[in-house]
């Protein structure tokens, strides 16, 4: 592979490489021959813009992260009864996840080796916490089935809105408006009280 001009690099697009080569190798596998290679640039140049891959890590989880938390600040997860910011909360989760899908991916697949995934597996359940708060509002409210503990619907949610890394292709076709209406109306159609 040939080197690419260097002013074509920036260090968004050297982001975008590194996230794609963690993805496809797992961090752990993805050295920074690796990343140099990928990016079409020297080791010495990644090293001039980071200290190494575990602040690129960072900075993709970080935005896949402040992109979720982002939601919790709209005026749909802030106003309302608890089951509509539920519902808002659940569809905006599965638009940022299709929308940052690379980056959502790669947050999803971190174990907790080093620093920095440890940070980023504690502020997933941060935000988990946060969401499962609005399951107990709403539950208090009224508005879902009380016969289903709170965790345990936080975590089947959460594990259909994650799945989407797992299939989801925005170039195959799938919509993601299409998609997130889908998730909303598949779980909220057997959580709400009928």
């Amino acid at each position: 592979m040939t080197m690419a001009r260097r002013d074509t690099y920036t260090p968004d697009t050297l982001l975008a490489v590194a996230v794609r080569v963690f993805n496809e190798r797992g961090y752990d596998g993805t050295s920074m021959e690796h990343l140099s290679k990928a990016a079409g640039i020297s080791k010495s140049s990644i090293y001039h813009h980071v200290r190494g891959k575990e602040e690129l890590l960072r900075r993709a989880v970080a935005r896949a992260l402040d992109g979720l938390f982002g939601i919790l600040a709209e005026p749909g997860a802030t106003g309302g009864r608890a089951v509509e910011r539920l519902e808002y909360v659940t569809r905006r989760t599965a638009e940022v996840l299709m929308a940052e899908l690379p980056y959502v991916t790669l947050l999803l697949r971190v174990h907790g080796n080093t620093d920095t995934e440890r940070w980023a597996l504690a502020r997933r359940r941060e935000f988990d916490q946060q969401v499962a708060e609005l399951l107990k509002q709403a539950a208090a409210e009224g508005d879902l089935r009380a016969d289903i503990d709170v965790r345990l619907a936080t975590r089947l949610l959460f594990g259909m809105i994650n799945s989407i890394v797992e299939w989801y292709r925005p170039e195959r076709g799938s919509a993601a408006p299409e998609v997130s209406a889908a998730v909303v109306r598949m779980a909220f159609a057997g959580l709400r009280v009928t």
